[in-house]
């Protein structure tokens, strides 16, 4: 009885599902919408956070120049992960119909890139202009408080902060990372197929 096996052969008898073009534009038009949703929404919420902030500050009048740079800091944080985020709207108003494969492979790995630059550079910096501006906003009205209630308060900020850090950014980030990588590997396989 021969025992050698013939991967080769096992290999090549072996289907596979092919990617339907189709069924390919249709997830990068849901993708594309439902980016872009993301987009309007992350807009409207750190606009609206920021012009909330701006009107304590302005009813409250605090009166630390600590507090005050606090608040700078929270919205210079917002402003500049908005006008990263922002940048990438152009690769979400494309048409389309309008392209090949290969310029739907490229597209997608633009995309890759950008989304790659917006989780490590611009939510790192964003992370720390936040904490930074929280921490030095909280200073003025926990200096009011008992030791014991100053150190709950910033406590419970830093273990929230660490919580998004740590459990919430890279659960978001892998999920959309995978995502990506499934329909660049799609367009792969499909442009391997036109190109045969």
């Amino acid at each position: 009885m021969d025992n050698k096996i013939n991967f080769k052969d096992l290999w090549a008898k072996q289907t596979s599902i092919e990617p339907n073009p189709g069924d390919l534009l249709l997830q990068i038009s849901k993708m594309k919408r439902s980016n872009l949703r993301k987009l309007i929404v992350t807009n409207l919420m750190l606009v609206t956070v920021s012009a909330f902030i701006i009107l304590i500050w302005i009813y409250y009048q605090p009166q630390l120049v600590s507090t005050k740079v606090g608040i700078l800091l929270i919205i210079l944080s917002m402003t500049i992960f908005l006008f990263a985020y922002n940048r990438s709207y152009t690769l979400f108003k494309e048409d389309i119909n309008s392209k090949s494969n290969t310029d739907y492979l490229k597209e997608l790995l633009a995309i890759k890139s950008k989304q790659q630059f917006m989780h490590t550079t611009m939510l790192n910096v964003y992370f720390i202009l936040l904490s930074a501006g929280i921490g030095l906003y909280m200073y003025e009205y926990t200096s009011r408080m008992t030791i014991f209630w100053g150190i709950v308060a910033y406590g419970i900020t830093l273990i929230w902060i660490l919580f998004n850090w740590f459990y919430l950014r890279p659960k978001q980030i892998k999920k959309q990372q995978l995502k990506l990588d499934d329909m660049i590997t799609k367009f792969k396989k499909l442009n391997n197929q036109l190109e045969a």
